[in-house]
């Protein structure tokens, strides 16, 4: 029914905080300009943001086309059938329990990924380093 609403407004929030980090890591990067001699650079916390909302965009664009499709999205007011037909309150019990394990499970993989990129980010850091000292 409405159960892609709640990845939708997961989005949006990370959207506009990914968004807000970029302008400060910007800033921050602007200051630390002389430190130029580092090879090694961390990948910045709003690009792995960005992969977030891509999952989340992507994960709610398709169930919303899947509920278009099986009619339970319609193109006027009030747009949700649920609402015109009295079910509201199993609407957002769907909400509240298959959107948000959703938005739980695609938030969970995204911190597995953070995870896996911040061994290699070490790995990466420490072999740069011992190819300084061996130098």
């Amino acid at each position: 029914m409405a159960c892609f609403t709640v990845p939708a407004t997961e989005a949006i929030i990370t959207t506009v905080a990914a968004i807000i980090i970029k302008s400060k890591e910007k800033k921050l990067i602007n200051l630390s300009k002389s430190d130029s001699n580092q090879d090694f650079q961390k990948i910045p916390f709003s690009t792995k943001l960005g992969w977030l909302n891509k999952m989340l965009w992507g994960g709610s664009a398709l169930l919303a086309f899947e509920h278009v499709w099986h009619g339970e999205v319609v193109p006027f007011f009030p747009f949700l059938t649920a609402v015109k037909d009295g079910n509201t309150a199993e609407m957002l019990k769907e909400m509240s329990t298959v959107g948000l394990s959703m938005s739980l499970l695609v938030t969970a993989v995204w911190g597995i990924m953070l995870g896996v990129v911040s061994i290699f980010e070490k790995r990466q850091k420490k072999t740069k380093n011992l190819g300084a000292l061996l130098a």
